[in-house]
């Protein structure tokens, strides 16, 4: 230990906190509530269908995503999309955790737009957006989710809450986004205080520094194996053992470097490139630290069902004796035309007789 600073490090002692970073880093003591050390993340899965594909391919492949984050907001989905997260959760035994939509860079605030303001992260910008915030949170309830992403320290106090007096559910899940910039033991204390479930620390922290927070709280932390372009681009797979045994229980979050940012929908190819860093990592944990375990899905793998007997076709009838067909009877003879008779003759007329003096009178008709 440093010999600068003695009394002070003997406050932060006498407070539950470390007196420094781990000048050694020793194998943590903890683990999930299962027994194991970690369990795999995959964060930036901004839809359905890639929720369903990571799950999906993971378990045909072999290897166990245990945790799927969604990170553009849930009021971006719609009701019928968070059902369908929520279903998937309950379909390969996966945590779903999805993030409250509003936020500072969805507001009409212009600050967080500015390169100094952008600071800010993505914490609330009055109480109205709290309002809204917890009514994202009901929302997501309502369709099924019980893990959330939060990005403000008020709004988790003010969740923890809720749950606490029975206004939210008691297995709601709540997780600090690394967004809040938190990467201190203090701070990770302050937030297991005001009720966080998981704590996710800034990317980029060295081992020593995750291990002095681990030290200093008991939930679960959160941290990122690899990160997009815009996070700083890290890879740092041959630090995944170091992590968990540094750390456990710890969320290995992996996947990311396939992605250009944050808030995106993955594409198939980007898809592929995620399974296989979650595969990598998986490898590079069974290789190097074999003694660490991880948390198996919640749910067995689906049983095939025996096929149904397949039935005896019905024995088919004799068709029945064709009829012969009926005699057909001789058309009656053709009765011959009658005879036509002659016309009468037609009698000439009488001859017109001569009037005397040379005139013509019309005969006399008798």
């Amino acid at each position: 230990m440093s010999p600068l600073f003695d009394e002070t490090r003997a406050q932060l002692g006498r407070l539950g906190l470390p007196v420094q970073d781990a000048a050694l880093v020793e194998e943590s003591p903890r683990a999930f509530d299962d027994g194991c050390h970690f369990r795999i993340e995959v964060p930036t899965v901004n839809s359905a269908q890639a929720a369903e594909t990571l799950l999906s391919e993971s378990r045909r492949r072999g290897f166990t995503i245990n945790r799927v984050t969604e990170t553009r907001g849930m009021y971006r989905h719609t009701a019928r999309e968070l059902r369908a997260y929520a279903e998937l959760g309950e379909e390969y035994g996966a945590q779903i955790l999805m993030s409250v939509g509003p936020r500072a860079a969805y507001d009409i605030g212009a600050g967080v737009q500015t390169p100094e303001g952008a600071r800010i992260g993505y914490r609330l910008r009055g109480q109205e957006q709290i309002v809204r915030a917890i009514e994202d949170v009901k929302r997501g309830i309502e369709a099924g989710v019980r893990g959330f992403v939060v990005y403000d320290e008020g709004l988790l106090w003010v969740l923890h809450r809720l749950r606490t007096a029975g206004e939210l559910p008691a297995d709601i899940h709540l997780k600090v986004s690394a967004h809040c910039g938190h990467g201190n033991p203090s701070s990770a204390q302050m937030l297991e205080m005001l009720g966080a479930n998981s704590f996710n620390p800034v990317r980029d922290l060295p081992l020593p520094m995750i291990a002095a927070i681990r030290e200093a709280v008991s939930i679960p932390l959160d941290c990122h194996v690899d990160n997009p372009r815009l996070s700083g681009g890290f890879v740092r797979t041959y630090e995944a053992p170091e992590f968990v045994r540094a750390a456990a229980p710890v969320y290995l979050k992996t996947g990311n470097s396939a992605l250009e940012g944050h808030g995106v929908s993955p594409t198939p190819c980007q898809l592929e490139d995620i399974l296989r860093q979650v595969e990598i990592v998986t490898e590079f944990l069974e290789r190097h630290l074999p003694t660490a375990r991880q948390s198996p899905t919640t749910c067995p793998a689906p049983t095939v069902r025996e096929a149904p007997a397949v039935r005896e076709a019905p024995t088919v009838r004799e068709a029945p004796a064709v009829r012969e067909a009926p005699t057909v009877r001789e058309a009656p003879a053709v009765r011959e035309a009658p005879t036509v008779r002659e016309a009468p003759t037609v009698r000439e007329a009488p001859a017109v007789r001569q009037s005397p003096a040379g005139r013509r009178h019309a005969p006399v008709v008798g």
